[in-house]
């Protein structure tokens, strides 16, 4: 019981029912709490195992209690008493109730008659006529809501059931509100499918105050009471699934303001919003049961048809009539020209055309009907006419068809399956308004005049204008209904339209499958199926009228050998032999295909010329604009590119309206010629050839200068925030606004599509409530209704929805790359070689990143119970194709796979020999000889006990040696044997002895065979395997370089050891992360208050594990921090990104990999992988890179990353000795004051940048050399964070403002104060000879964990006395020297000023002489 589930939900309080089929228990009001279901007449709970969100969903439905919050597992509202009724719950999140137990009547001819079946888990079952009464058909009847039962029918009336037949009596009193309420008992019958019960119930639908049963107010059973249904938003398509429910035909009309006289009573339904394919009314949208704003004036009607012509056409078939539920032909003898009148009347097809008798459209099947229709020619319906007996003896053979005046038309085409639309009414003639229509439309059109399928939706009046009255506009079909008129819209309605709006439609029976409209395989519509068609039985005539018939132009080639692949279904079996003129391919001849054996391996193929095309876009709505010319596809030039040219392409294209226009091969280049320039299109032309333009040889343009173009119907998605580009707060663009997506108008089935459209896979987790932060702009008002099977979001229907939404209810979504799983090549299910498959692509995983947890996890999502052993190839197999080398993170507990995270990805070289296998409990290996397990304090340490011979032994301590200890840890995925020592003595005769391995085995079974003894005085092996002691690098944000740390008894300490390589190779080779290059005592970080753990440590360099050298012990040492150990090894990576040019988020990458710094090929660097490395800088999302030439550092070709990475050691590794002259500068989105503050930003390693050098000061101290320590950036003074801060980093400081050498440093408690605004920096870790702080390593900008407590304070000794100090540079190129900057400028007027000094000196020297003269000439003539 300790997996009891529980849910907190959203809704008002009310107390629980018994007859309720779910409750929540011991939350703070209904709708939380622990899930329990009624069964039986008992209570129980509902196991955890499987649950979601999903099954979450479905219970707040059924409660009525809103949106699901949480569901939580584990019992938190507590342990629940007596049976758990469910376990492994699997909700889509539509179904109306949780309980598995349901009833339904299948069969019938309406919802409320037909077969009863019982769904008991996930069975349904037929129910024995023995075993049913009237008072269990009352209770069936009551629970449908379909009112008292009519009649109880046994002998399989409704059809024979399958499956199994339910094995209870069911013994209700009559008056339950569910039959899952009544007591069984054991059946005393022996009952087959012959005896299934059926059952009719009077119906919860009707029709009251019309001429006939089909015709009149609609009402519908609720609560054993009738009630009207509201008329708002009452349309055509909610009267065809009343009339289906009635079995009345078709609608013909949909009737509201209480066309048929107010009701009384209540008003159950309101706002219906059916699709026009559900068997109820029931099954439709809709405010049922409460309604509010609406009175009974506005009661809604319809009017059904009882007569239906089947055949060619809505207006013309065969005449068959709706009569007690069953259709009947109607034999020749019996229908004159009145009848015929009154049957296009009803039907609204204008005047009967031809009466055909001899079955002219097919024998029909059932009855005949025996009585003679007599009408007289002006009534509205069939059923109004009299009839008398008919003396013939008809059979189908004499089935009567009729033709009236098609109510649609297609004018001016080519053929009569192109054209303007026009449709009857009232007897005459009127077009259809181009506003809104769509190919939704036009293939409503195509299915009801029997001409394939839609091709084109053509406005402006394409085929030139008509006259008389328009009589529909804003048509709004689904595309399945069978008629126009089934469709929403303005009917007889045509304001602020005029005939230059006449819609126009192009169909088809043939289309091209493939590339495009224009270019494709070639497949034929014949009785409703596609065929493909034979390269053999296809020339080039047939081309000419296959690209005629699609407006393509003429045919460019004919391709066989199935050349835009292989199709499905039937091939063609006639060979097609046009003369090359026909307007249609069904106007040409065919003939049996001489000798021709075809396959799809033959299927042909067509491309057409003048095409045109959106590329490298998001959509089919943006991109590159490519056309088709010659036989080459190529670009066009953007040089005087404008929105009229864009409206074309749009229009062409289906696309919408112009939004924008991208010049200078924004979607890049392309690979073809420019063949299109100087396009000068006025706004109305239909095609883009059709507007003026210079060819190629005509112009100079270069494909630099492509063209690319955006369009109103453009939607695409993103998932912003998250911690990869597959997880994220959805964002919907529509044309260039994005907007974010409501929590309510989100579900399952959306979720897939979004995942699949991106590229990610499948969903693992849906979060309401601003999970990934609150977005801006718009919030999309439209609820998106994805079926689940969609390829791209826009294919949904998003019908506006009033959803009252905010930004804090954005709606974020997971989705996982990993989308399935399964054990390969075992003698079982539930054990075999691992393999998983990836987006569509299946590979195993390697040893060496998969362990004892991951493969638990996967045994349980198999349903294989838990993970006994891992195993290698030689058990199972080596497998083929790719090998994925992600490390799943797993706690144990998980349901799948895709809860686990993925640390990175595993560094170790894995070819198929390192295939790993499992062995789960569930297979019947899991007892196989040499199965073992440790029983002791964990799971990688205790005596070891061997499955041999159909029981657990001990093993003898005698003949045990390394290499059977090493086989049993790699068995049990804990790592390598640290020792094996012996147990207490233990008499019994359960002992083996004599195992012999190599010590390279996965697997007991894989050495050789043991001895089964006597356990005698000997000791029993007992083993320490180190899966529970594991090693790791600290205090670099990568974890191939730093601190070593060991854990051991739950606690994380250091390890000592001798600065030698041969103790750091096995450290980094444990890692997975290469060779040693550095290793340095003592460590460059402060370790904090943590014990020292290892010391003494001698390895000889080659062992796989540091547990496998030979040490002081645990906690063995007289050492202290200060001989603390760092270690690098070749698998480090740092980043840094030049920003000269730009500042932060922009600029070209170098990387630090394998002890060098390189710069990445731009030819290497794709979008995913730019996308990891903008993650990794703290600088939001990929936005471009460019290429620039660069003459320093290596270059390197990157890792390939995939979208689901969130850093640099997830992907595969890098390469050095690349060549290439062009490296990549990356753009990022990032780059403001806000940069790396994402809440699942997460910074793996030490990152490097080189912006603009900031200034720097020293605030709160006497003078300006001591003080807090604080940086100028992006205009604003911000703190350093005292994270990793120490001597090294003040000396920077210090030198930097001339202030001598650092006397004192610290960061939390110091005497300077608190400061405020940004912490700019953090991690800061300097060597101590850099010039300028910002030459020192540290972690992104604004991204850190800090508060101004940790600012960081730095005391100086002050500038040398002898020297004045010189000021603090602030600008100039950074990572450089810092030094006293002096431009040309400066000294060309310090030279000046010079002069000018030394002119005034020669003036003085000059005045003085003088003035001694003028002294001393007086005296003389004295």
């Amino acid at each position: 019981m300790e997996s009891c589930l529980w849910v907190i939900l959203l809704s008002s309080v009310v107390l629980a029912k018994r007859e309720d089929a779910v409750r929540l228990v011991n939350g703070v009001h209904r709708c939380s709490g622990r899930v329990e279901v009624y069964h039986r007449g008992e209570w129980g709970t509902v196991c955890s195992f499987s649950w979601t969100a999903y099954d979450v969903r479905v219970v707040c439905r059924e409660l009525g209690c809103g949106v699901a919050v949480a569901g939580p597992r584990d019992a938190h509202f507590g342990q629940g008493s007596g049976r758990i009724w469910m376990d492994n719950v699997h909700c889509k999140g539509s179904e109306s109730t949780l309980k598995r137990w349901r009833t339904r009547l299948s069969n019938g001819s309406k919802s409320c008659s037909g077969r009863v079946e019982l769904l008991h888990s996930t069975t349904w079952a037929s129910v024995c006529d023995a075993a049913f009464d009237w008072q269990d058909a009352e209770v069936v009847c009551r629970e449908l809501d379909c009112g008292a039962p009519v009649e109880v029918l046994g002998a399989a009336v409704f059809g024979e059931g399958k499956g199994q037949v339910w094995s209870e009596e069911i013994q209700c009193g009559g008056n339950e509100t569910q039959i899952q309420l009544c007591p069984t008992s054991a059946l005393n019958h022996s009952c087959s499918h012959e005896n299934d019960v059926g059952l009719s119930c009077r119906d919860a639908l009707r029709l009251v105050n019309g001429s006939s049963r089909c015709s009149g107010r609609v009402e519908v059973l609720h609560r054993q009471q009738w009630g009207s249904v509201c008329s708002n938003g009452w349309d055509l398509h909610d009267a065809a699934v009343v009339c289906r429910e009635l079995g009345c035909g078709e609608a013909i009309k949909a009737l509201n303001g209480a066309y048929y006289g107010q009701g009384s009573g209540s008003i159950w339904m309101s706002g219906l919003q059916c699709v026009g394919s559900e068997s109820t009314v029931k099954d439709c949208r809709s405010q049922r049961w409460v309604t509010k704003n609406c009175g009974h004036h506005q009661d809604a009607g319809v009017i059904c048809s009882g007569v239906k012509l089947v055949g060619r056409s809505h207006c013309s078939g065969r005449v068959e009539l709706l009569h007690k539920e069953t259709r009947h032909t109607v034999c020749e003898a019996a229908f004159d020209w009145q009848d015929a009148e009154v049957v296009c009347r009803e039907l609204d097809c204008g005047a009967p055309v031809e009466g055909l008798g001899a079955a002219a459209f097919g024998e029909g099947k059932g009855q005949v009907w025996s009585e003679e229709i007599q009408c007289g020619g002006n009534e509205t319906q069939i059923q109004l006419c009299p009839t008398s007996a008919l003396n013939h003896n008809c059979s189908h053979e004499n089935d009567v068809g009729l033709s009236c005046r098609d109510a649609l038309r297609l004018v001016n085409g080519s053929s009569r399956c192109s054209g303007r639309v026009e449709v009857l009414h009232r007897q005459q003639w009127g077009s259809v308004c181009s506003n809104g229509w769509d190919l939704h439309d036009a293939a409503v059109v195509c299915r009801e005049l029997g001409c394939g399928e839609a091709i084109k939706a053509l406005n402006g009046a394409y085929y030139g204008q008509g006259s008389g009255s328009i009589w529909m506009s804003g048509l709004q079909c689904v595309g399945s209904e069978s008629t126009v008129r089934d469709c929403r819209s303005q009917e007889s309605v045509a304001e602020n339209c005029g005939h230059h709006q006449d819609a126009g439609v192009i169909c088809s029976g043939v289309k091209l499958v493939g590339r495009s409209h224009c270019s494709g395989r070639v497949e034929l519509l014949h009785k409703e199926n596609r065929h493909t068609v034979c390269d053999a039985a296809f020339d080039w005539q047939d081309a000419e009228v296959v690209c005629r018939e699609l407006d393509c132009g003429a045919p460019v080639e004919v391709l066989g050998g199935a050349a835009f692949g292989e199709g499905k279904g039937q091939v063609w079996s006639e060979e097609i032999q046009c003369g090359g003129n026909e307007t249609h391919i069904q106007l040409c001849p065919t003939s049996p295909t001489p000798s021709h054996n075809c396959s799809h391996k033959h299927d042909v193929g067509l491309v057409c010329t003048d095409l045109v095309k959106l590329v490298n876009g998001s959509s089919r709505c943006s991109g590159r604009v490519e056309v088709y010319h010659g036989g080459e596809w190529g670009t066009v030039c953007g040089t005087d590119w404008n929105q009229f040219n864009t409206a074309v392409v749009c229009k062409e294209l289906g696309c919408g309206h112009a939004v924008d226009i991208m010049q200078y091969a924004y979607f890049g280049e392309g690979t073809g010629r420019v063949l299109m320039a100087e396009v000068a299109c006025g706004g109305k032309e239909t095609r883009l050839k059709a507007c003026p333009h210079k060819e190629m040889g005509n112009h100079t343009c270069q494909p630099r200068n492509s063209v690319g173009i955006l369009c109103s119907e453009h939607r695409a998605l993103r998932l912003v925030n998250g911690s990869h580009q597959c997880s994220g707060r959805v964002e919907v663009v529509h044309g260039i606004t994005w907007g974010t997506v409501c929590d309510a108008a989100f579900d399952g089935q959306d979720a897939e599509v979004v995942c699949r459209e991106l590229d990610c896979g499948a969903p693992v987790e849906m979060l309401g409530a601003a999970a990934f932060g609150e977005g801006k702009g718009k919030v999309w008002s439209e609820e998106i209704q994805c079926g689940g099977n969609e390829t791209q979001i826009q294919l949904c229907p998003t019908p506006a929805v009033n959803i009252n939404c905010s930004h804090d209810r954005d709606v974020g979504l997971v989705c996982s790359g990993y989308t399935d799983a399964r054990l390969a090549n075992g003698t079982d299910y539930c054990s075999g070689r691992v393999e998983l498959k990836y987006l569509s692509e299946w590979g195993t995983v390697c040893d060496a990143s998969w362990d004892m947890k991951s493969s638990s996890v996967l045994c349980h999502q198999l349903n294989c119970g838990r993970a006994v052993a891992v195993v290698g190839p030689e058990w199972f197999g080596e497998g083929s194709g790719s090998i994925w080398p992600d490390v799943f993170v797993c706690e144990g507990n998980e349901t799948g796979l895709s809860e686990c995270g993925i640390s990175w990805w595993s560094r170790a070289a894995c070819s198929h020999r390192q295939d790993a296998g499992v062995i789960c409990s569930g297979s019947s290996f899991s007892l196989d000889n040499g199965t073992v397990r440790l029983s002791g304090r964990s799971r990688c340490e205790g005596e070891v006990e061997v499955y041999v011979s159909q029981r657990w032994r001990r093993v003898l301590l005698d003949s045990w040696n390394r290499s059977e200890a090493s086989v049993v840890c790699r068995q049990l995925a804990c790592g390598s044997a640290v020792g094996f020592s012996g147990s207490a003595e233990t008499e019994g005769d359960g002992c083996v002895s004599g195992f012999r391995c190599s010590g390279h085995e996965t697997h007991l079974g894989n050495c050789s065979t043991p001895q089964m003894l006597n356990c005698s005085s000997s000791l029993h092996v007992t083993i320490v395997c180190s899966g529970h002691q594991p090693v790791r690098l600290v205090g670099s944000r990568g974890d191939c370089a730093g601190r070593l740390e060991v854990l051991h008894n739950s606690s994380w300490g250091t390890g000592e050891f001798s600065p030698i390589m041969e103790d750091a190779q096995v450290v980094c080779r444990q890692l997975q992360c290469g060779t040693a290059l550095r290793v340095e005592v003592p460590a460059s970080f402060h370790p904090g208050d943590v014990p020292i753990w290892l010391s003494e440590v001698g390895c000889a360099g080659d062992e796989t594990s540091l547990w496998e050298c030979p040490s002081a012990g645990w906690g063995r040492h007289d050492c202290s921090h200060k001989e603390d150990v760092w270690v690098m090894c070749s698998e480090f990576i740092q980043l840094r990104e030049n920003t000269v040019r730009y500042g932060p988020c922009t600029g070209v990458i170098e990387v630090y990999y394998s002890g060098t710094w390189g710069e990445i090929c731009f030819n290497d660097m794709d979008k995913d992988t730019g996308s990891v490395i903008c993650q990794q800088l703290g600088c939001g999302g990929f936005r471009k890179t460019y290429a620039v030439r660069s003459t320093k550092g290596q270059r390197l070709s990157p890792p390939r990353c995939r979208k689901h990475d969130t850093h640099l050691e997830q992907c595969k590794p890098f390469q050095w000795g690349q060549s290439c002259e062009e490296v990549a500068e990356l753009h990022c989105t990032g780059g403001g004051k806000n940069v790396g503050s994402g809440k699942n930003a997460s910074i793996l390693h030490e990152v490097m940048e080189c912006p603009g050098a900031p200034g720097l000061r020293l605030v709160g101290g006497l003078t300006h050399c001591s003080g807090r320590v604080e940086v100028l950036l992006q205009g604003e003074w911000g703190t350093v964070c005292d994270d990793s801060w120490d001597k090294k980093d003040a000396q920077v400081v210090c030198r930097q403002l001339d202030c001598g050498e650092p006397v004192d440093v610290g960061g939390e408690q110091g005497t300077f104060g608190r400061g405020n605004g940004a912490i700019w920096l953090d991690e800061v870790i300097c060597t101590g000879n850099e010039h300028h702080l910002w030459d020192c390593c540290r972690a992104p900008l604004n991204q850190s964990d800090c508060t101004h407590k940790e600012d960081a304070w730095v005391n100086c000794t002050g500038p040398p006395s002898s020297t004045r100090r010189h000021p603090v540079r602030t600008t100039g190129r950074p990572c450089e020297p810092a030094g006293f900057p002096v431009s040309p400028a400066a000294i060309a007027a310090l030279g000046l000023l010079f002069l000018l000094l030394l002119g005034s000196l020669v003036v003085l020297v000059g005045q003085n002489r003088s003035l001694r003269r003028g002294a001393v000439t007086p005296s003389l003539f004295q």
